[in-house]
């Protein structure tokens, strides 16, 4: 077994070897193996009350990725040269809210919660919801929360990619209204249950990226 600051250095290469890929090399493939792990490692990414509020969209229909290239200005250079590109979106307030019936079913049959701590933890959900965050005035409160938490997701994607030598690069470079009709033509947002997140492709780079620059560590952790 590795020893620790061995480890510790490994993941602090695939920090300095990940960048924001702006061009990919279209005849390079991630595996079907190596791209697995990566969304597996999505999948198990930590959310909020354990909501698990997104879903992760891999578009392979090359029809798809040319009207996703030709209507998200920043997809524009990453298709389809990209090897995988995936849409991630959050959950809207019709599953997110404490009394939705996804909630409901996500915690009875994904968590096994027994009933007697089921209402009990939804009330809580509720205080944290109405009072704590104040997320229930209007639709986007809760839908901008949810897509916090597909940032968690992916920053792990991302970083175990890196670590296995798979370059990414995240894209919010969209409207996100067009982005939604878009989506909804196809099907993918549910009737209203999910909307765009980001988007983040996957494959190998055709450049070198310039030494990664970042303020000094002791500007940006402070100890009080």
């Amino acid at each position: 077994m590795r020893d620790k600051e061995t480890l510790k250095q490994e993941i602090l290469d695939a920090y300095h070897f990940r960048h924001a890929t702006k061009q990919f090399d279209p005849d390079k493939k991630v595996s079907d193996d190596d791209f697995h792990f990566i969304m597996e490692t999505g999948r198990l990414s930590p959310s909020s009350f354990g909501f698990e509020p997104w879903r992760f969209v891999v578009i392979e229909n090359p029809e798809l990725r040319e009207k996703i290239k030709n209507t998200a200005w920043g997809a524009y250079g990453k298709l389809p040269e990209a090897s995988h590109f995936v849409v991630m979106l959050a959950r809207t307030k019709l599953d997110t809210k404490y009394d939705s019936a996804y909630l409901q079913d996500h915690f009875k049959t994904v968590k096994s919660m027994p009933e007697e701590h089921l209402e009990k933890y939804l009330s809580r959900i509720e205080e944290f919801q109405k009072v704590d965050f104040d997320l229930l005035e209007g639709d986007r409160p809760l839908y901008d929360w949810a897509c916090k938490q597909t940032y968690l997701a992916l920053g792990n994607m991302m970083t175990a990619a890196a670590q296995i030598g798979i370059d990414s690069c995240p894209i919010e470079g969209f409207d996100i209204e067009k982005m939604n009709a878009l989506l909804a033509e196809e099907g993918l947002l549910e009737d209203g249950h999910f909307s765009i997140s980001v988007m983040v492709a996957f494959g190998y780079r055709v450049n070198e990226p310039n030494p990664k620059t970042r303020r000094p560590y002791d500007d940006i952790v402070k100890f009080v």
